[in-house]
């Protein structure tokens, strides 16, 4: 990365990290679009046993990974500080808070998960596939862990293409053990739905030993030696990083399990009604990849420019990723509404899910808009370290708002299953507008230009 000075060069240089964080991102979720499709092909009943089972795991995974990606922020700004030399620790120390929260999650798990499926009355079948696609992700989640903070490493370096590469480079390795498993095809066990939760611990296995190796030889990445005297375990920098990251993952928790509890309610609905809405909300989702893309792009950047003291190009940073956020949910928005019958055609050869996916998707568009603003304006606010009351600000919005709106429109009007999609977005945009006004204030209140800088910086790293 490096110092830029108009609107332009600053565009580009956003650009430049977002491009390759976005087909990585994409890649990334494509292997749930894969499992998705595939499980759909296979059964509805699969397509909702996978369904219910990744909004288990998805609040579970993006909460507690969201708190390993504080390294990204944190070593941005030692970049920007010119502190090269703390950066090995924060990694080092991030791998070994990977290994400690897989054992907490895999602990947790044999003794949970059985009871939290048997709470939600499934269909016997549908049950059985949730819970053995669960158990084969299970064998993925240490590579994925340690992955994302090598991840998270490699961007705060500027170097977004190298994990790009990776991620092309394993895709067909998951889309082949979807297919072999999901389907039972060249002498491979047919698995249905579960087959997918194998094929993804598989390429997670894959993507840690492509990334480690690189870490591990390749510049500028090897100079900073994070797998050099790993047995450097420090109390001080795994508070540093819980510092950030926890309440970043808290943040990201309560978002994921917001549309993870809309599930469950949603379960009480048909099997074609819960398969409609998963196939709806995969596919934003799926689009939901560009904003993501802009935010962590932005996150790197606004902590560079913090870390180096130029408040200015900080700022700027933080509304250009959320113009570029909005925009682009506006084209994809009006372009899933206009394609919405196609789009549902993906995911189900069934009339009936076909008709009620189209009709979720019809609510995409500010759903999309508001998610947007939302994350960027998050993303911006990581960059600052400026996590706490943002937390706050997500717990209230989602919760407090978005669920009780959601089940207030579904359950009290003739909306149905729709109105919980129409609080989602009630949601998502309370958190939009609490949090551009938060950005505000910080940028105008403790992150200014001028001759006090140093002081404030100083007292808000304290």
């Amino acid at each position: 990365m490096k110092q830029t000075y108009t609107i332009k060069e600053k565009t580009k240089q956003i650009m430049i990290l977002l491009i390759p964080i976005l087909i990585t991102q994409l890649g990334m979720f494509s292997m749930v679009f894969f499992n998705t499709i595939m499980s759909g092909k296979y059964s509805s009943i699969d397509l909702a046993g996978v369904a219910i089972g990744s909004s288990i795991w998805s609040p579970v995974f993006t909460g507690l990974s969201s708190i390993l990606l504080a390294v990204s922020p944190i070593v941005a700004q030692y970049l920007g500080e010119k502190r090269g030399e703390e950066v090995s620790s924060v990694v080092k120390n991030g791998l070994y808070l990977s290994v400690i929260i897989t054992a907490v999650i895999i602990l947790s798990g044999t003794f949970l998960l059985d009871p939290i499926l048997d709470k939600m009355k499934l269909p016997s079948s549908v049950q059985q596939t949730a819970n053995d696609y669960l158990i084969g992700l299970s064998y993925g989640i240490l590579p994925l862990f340690l992955f994302n903070v090598l991840r998270s490493f490699i961007y705060a370096l500027g170097k977004t293409r190298v994990v790009m590469i990776i991620m092309i480079s394993s895709l067909p390795i998951n889309l082949f053990f979807n297919y072999v498993l999901i389907f039972g095809k060249w002498g491979f066990p047919e698995l249905g739905g579960a087959g997918a939760g194998y094929a993804t611990s598989i390429t997670d296995w894959v993507f840690l030993i492509f990334t480690a190796y690189i870490v591990k030889t390749k510049e500028p990445f090897s100079s900073f030696d994070v797998f050099s005297n790993m047995k450097e375990f420090s109390l001080i920098r795994c508070k540093e990083i819980l510092k950030i990251g926890v309440p970043m993952g808290l943040s990201t928790f309560f978002e994921t399990s917001m549309f993870a509890v809309v599930t469950i309610l949603i379960s009480k609905f048909s099997v074609a009604t819960v398969a409609a809405y998963q196939a709806a909300l995969n596919f934003v989702s799926f689009l939901y990849m560009i904003p993501t893309s802009i935010s962590m792009a932005q996150t790197v950047l606004v902590g560079f420019e913090v870390g180096a003291r130029r408040y200015k190009d900080a700022r700027i940073y933080s509304w250009l990723g959320v113009v570029l956020a909005v925009g682009f949910s506006i084209i994809c928005g009006v372009a899933v509404v206009v394609f919405r019958y196609q789009v549902a055609g993906l995911y189900s050869n069934e009339v009936v899910v076909i008709s009620l996916t189209a009709n979720f998707l019809i609510l995409a568009l500010v759903f999309h808009i508001s998610d947007a603003i939302q994350v960027t304006a998050q993303a911006a606010l990581r960059g600052y370290k400026d996590v706490n009351l943002a937390f706050i600000m997500t717990l209230i919005a989602y919760w407090l708002i978005c669920l009780p709106a959601g089940y207030i429109l579904a359950n009290n009007t003739g909306l149905g299953a729709k109105g919980y999609w129409i609080g989602l977005t009630i949601g998502l945009l309370a958190a939009g507008i609490a949090l551009s006004i938060r950005l505000i204030y910080i940028q105008k209140r403790k992150f200014v230009e001028g001759e006090e800088n140093n002081t404030i910086e100083n007292r808000l790293v304290k």
